[in-house]
């Protein structure tokens, strides 16, 4: 087996790979490809050239939901990722989706681009757009996120999934973006972060993310 993860450690779907491999027990390397001056050889993995993509020995694939799932049916020995019933399989990919298409815009392109990764490029933080993501359009989001957890630690299920990582890290670029979820208004979602974040497979990603965040700040 040999599992190389293509893609730039601060992209929440290049992470959510990384934890899915992590959280299987599967080792890989990290090969940095950035979103953009891509090399020419990348498009045969990635032909939209986006991050991330896996190569397993022969084999390539891009698109991290497509690659979780994959691993998830080529290395069934380790505990699925992916829900135990129909329903649950169901559940799982819909948050997924729910955290991919929903949250990224904000919680990504629009928290975390603005406050971090625009001024390490020497451009103007859209701080009016932070705030509207924060005030006006994330709340309703995290309102059906805190619906869904209940007192409950997973999303789905008693264990954990792929719709917990997906969520987690979305929020963690939220946080890269110097913003939480409140814990007042949202306790479990809150909780549920804390809760994740703590686990091995992301305390073993973090230091390095936060190496790179030092290095940006100093650029900008």
């Amino acid at each position: 087996m040999s599992l190389t993860v293509y893609g730039a450690p601060l992209s929440p779907f290049v992470r959510k790979v990384r934890l899915f491999l992590a959280e299987k027990s599967l080792d890989y390397q990290l090969e940095i490809i950035l979103p953009f001056g891509q090399p020419a050889w990348y498009r045969d993995m990635s032909p939209l050239g986006r991050i991330p993509a896996l190569k397993d020995g022969d084999f390539t694939l891009a698109d991290s939901s497509v690659i979780c799932q994959y691993l998830d049916d080529k290395y069934p020995t380790q505990s699925s990722l992916l829900g135990q019933s129909a329903e649950q399989r169901a559940q799982v990919r819909w948050l997924e989706k729910y955290a991919d298409y929903e949250l990224a815009p904000l919680c990504t392109f629009t928290v975390f681009r603005n406050r971090a990764l625009k001024p390490s490029m020497g451009q103007e933080c859209d701080e009016a757009a932070v705030q509207k993501a924060l005030l006006e359009k994330l709340p309703p989001h995290f309102d059906y996120l805190e619906k869904c957890l209940g007192s409950a630690h997973y999303l789905v299920g008693d264990s954990l999934t792929l719709a917990d990582l997906a969520l987690t890290c979305q929020l963690i670029n939220m946080q890269h973006g110097d913003e939480q979820v409140d814990a007042q208004r949202w306790p479990n979602l809150n909780a549920h972060a804390s809760r994740i974040m703590a686990r091995d497979s992301v305390q073993g990603v973090l230091p390095g993310e936060l190496k790179m965040l030092a290095k940006m700040a100093q650029k900008a």
